[in-house]
Parts: C-alpha cells; sequence; structure tokens
C-alpha cells in the first residue's frame, strides 16, 4: 500500500460521473478536502450539464466534461469520447485521482490517467470480473467513519487519506446574482420568502414517481390549512407530471418546470419554506441550501439516501413491498421499482405539517433578519 506523503496535494481529480444529488454529496468530499489541503486546486470528471454549477459554487476549480449520449452510444462513439476525456485529464498532471463513480469506465479512467496517488473503493460496489483490476493505491473501506448514509461512501476517501473530517454534510450558498433572480421571480409572482413549499414531482423513472393526483391532494390540503402557496420545480423533461399536478389542485400552484438553471434552482429552494418531492437531486439540492424537506422513497432505503443536515422526514411504504405494477417494475433494483406509489396522502400531509411545525420557530427567526 501507498505511503501517503505528508506534503501537499496541489490537483485532485475527483471522478464523479453520476447525478446532481451525487455531486452535491459529494461536494461534501471536496469541501473537507479544501480544508485538509489549502490551495489544492478541485477538478471534477462529471457530465457537461453540471459543469457551471460545480465551478459557480466553488465546489471544483476547473471540471472536465463528458457527454453521457456519446458513452451510451455505439462503441466508436463511446472510444472517442473516452479518448477525449482521457486526453483533457492528462493534460492537468494531477497528483490525485478519488474514484467516487466506482465503475468499470471509471477505473480505466483512473488507470490511463496515472496520477501518483490513486484512491478508490475496496471492496468495489460490484465485484470486479477476472479481467478488471483495482487501479488505486490508496484503498477506501465502502463507507467511512462508522457511518451507513451513501454521502459518508463519498466521504470515506478522507478516511484512507488520514484527512480530517470537518465537515459533515453538503451547504451551499446560492450566488447573489442568482438570489436576485429568485427574488424577482418571487415578487412577479406574488410569493413570499419563506412563504411557499416547493414540489418536486419528477424522478428518472416513472416507478420513482409519487402520483401527481396525490400531490394535488396534499397541496390543497396544506394550502387549505396554512395559506402557503406552492411552486412546483424540475428539469425540461418533467413537464407532463407538473401539468396534471397543476390541472388537478384547486390551489393555484407557480410552474417553474423546465424554466430555471441549477444555479437559480438552488437560490430558489433556499427561499422555500418547505421542499416536497421524489427522492431526485433537487431532493438533495434543497437539504444543502438548509431548506426542510418530506421526502418521498420507494424501495430506495432513506438510511442510505435521506436528506442530510436539515430538518426532514423520509417517507417509505411498509417493506417488503406489496407489488403494485409486477408487469412494470423490476424489484430487485431501487431505481426501477414502483413501491413509492403504495404512499398514501395522510400520511404524507401529515409529514408536512410535522415539519412544518417542527422549524416554524427557525423560520420566524429567518424571517426577522430579513425585515
Amino acid at each position: 500500500m501507498l505511503q501517503i506523503s505528508p506534503a501537499p496535494f496541489r490537483s485532485i481529480l475527483i471522478l464523479q460521473t453520476k447525478f446532481i444529488g451525487d455531486l452535491v454529496l459529494a461536494s461534501a468530499l471536496a469541501r473537507n478536502l479544501q480544508l485538509g489541503y489549502p490551495g489544492v486546486g478541485i477538478v471534477f470528471l462529471c457530465e457537461a450539464r453540471f459543469a457551471s454549477f460545480l465551478t459557480a459554487h466553488g465546489i471544483a476549480s476547473d471540471v472536465v466534461t463528458f457527454r453521457r449520449a456519446m458513452m451510451r452510444g455505439s462503441p466508436l462513439q463511446r472510444g472517442r469520447e473516452l479518448y477525449s476525456m482521457v486526453r483533457r485529464l492528462r493534460r492537468h498532471r494531477f497528483d490525485m485521482t478519488i474514484d467516487l463513480t466506482d465503475s468499470k469506465t471509471s477505473r480505466i479512467i483512473s488507470s490511463l490517467v496515472n496520477a501518483p496517488t490513486r484512491v478508490g473503493y475496496h471492496p468495489s460496489e460490484r465485484p470486479l470480473r477476472w479481467h478488471e483490476r483495482q487501479p488505486a493505491n490508496v484503498r477506501a473501506r465502502p463507507f467511512g467513519f462508522g457511518e451507513r448514509h451513501y454521502l459518508y461512501r463519498y466521504l470515506s476517501p478522507l478516511e484512507a487519506l488520514g484527512v480530517d473530517l470537518r465537515v459533515r454534510a453538503p451547504s451551499m450558498r446560492p450566488l447573489a446574482v442568482e438570489t436576485a433572480r429568485a427574488l424577482a421571480l418571487l415578487d412577479k409572482y406574488h410569493l413570499r420568502r419563506s412563504g411557499f413549499v416547493a414540489v418536486h414531482a419528477g424522478a428518472s423513472f416513472l416507478g420513482r414517481r409519487w402520483q401527481p393526483e396525490r400531490f394535488a391532494a396534499v397541496i390543497d390540503e396544506i394550502a387549505r390549512e396554512t395559506g402557503l402557496d406552492f411552486v412546483l420545480v424540475g428539469g425540461p423533461d418533467e413537464h407532463k407530471a407538473a401539468d396534471e399536478i397543476a390541472a388537478r389542485t384547486a390551489s393555484p400552484v407557480v410552474n417553474f418546470v423546465g424554466a430555471l438553471s441549477l444555479e437559480t434552482l438552488l437560490a430558489l429552494l433556499k427561499e422555500a419554506r418547505l421542499f416536497l418531492g421524489n427522492e431526485s437531486g433537487p431532493m438533495h439540492m434543497a437539504a444543502a441550501a438548509g431548506t426542510p424537506v418530506v421526502g418521498l422513497y420507494g424501495l430506495t432505503n432513506p438510511i442510505r439516501w435521506g436528506p442530510v443536515g436539515v430538518a426532514s422526514i423520509a417517507l417509505q411504504p411498509s417493506m417488503p413491498c406489496e407489488c403494485v405494477a409486477s408487469d412494470f417494475c423490476k424489484p430487485t433494483d431501487p431505481s426501477k421499482a414502483c413501491c413509492v406509489w403504495r404512499l398514501e396522502v395522510g400520511p404524507v400531509t401529515d409529514a408536512v405539517r410535522e415539519i412544518l411545525a417542527r422549524t416554524e420557530k427557525q423560520t420566524a427567526n429567518a424571517l426577522s433578519r430579513y425585515a
């Protein structure tokens, strides 16, 4: 095993080729590395659409991007994308690589970049096949610091490197210009700071999306009881669920789905009284912004993937799941299972009430600072 030099590292590559929620959790690793190695340059390998978000919020000093569509294309397309990616990475002459993705492709990239210090997991999340190898010379435990949440998978390299764990949860401050944009939107639609609930009804797979009519029922009940407004958020490909919710609610909702950059979305979530939504990247963004969360889960274990660092409730139907879509879902794959459909409206409404009550004093104090 490599002996870690006490000399500070100048440049570190973090391979995190997953999605925005993973990048938000990985931001805590980046922050700890910045504190542990003052002046270090942190570079992320990530999908192109996340690049500006990482650099704008100081998570990375630079990024090297890839196109996911090309990596899922023909062998020729994948080869060209991989060649271009590695070429750009090697120009940085990294002192260290940290492979958070832990995939066959990320291990190939780490091997080809060939930094003197290469951090990877031992054992890997999926056992390596006979022809694969782990290029790491510093091996991190699957979960570090005795914890079970996936955040601590991304923090585990600190333990392997002997770096102090100073930041235990992601925390993101919106840019001033994005806060101004968010406040302008609130003013335009007559929304109050901490006077609205942000709702995200999207997810990467249909089975992970709680039913729109149930979101609508919660919105109407909480709006009637509290006078809070409701804002729908999500990406450009999530219009359908948002449109169904807007059509079914008696209460007016403001629909921002597909209209906000990630930077503006973070600023808007910071101003929300509460986030309500499916397990998703925006849920982790809301938590990192300091906004209380009610998260809706299916087969995915909220002990591993729940919101961290804020007042929150993660709801999951009783397990094992009484399958409601046996011809559609893949019951062994949390990313393609429909268990969240079994959540009823009542427990979700109760969870929203509970979080609103628990955070009432905190919100009042925050609002007094605005006055």
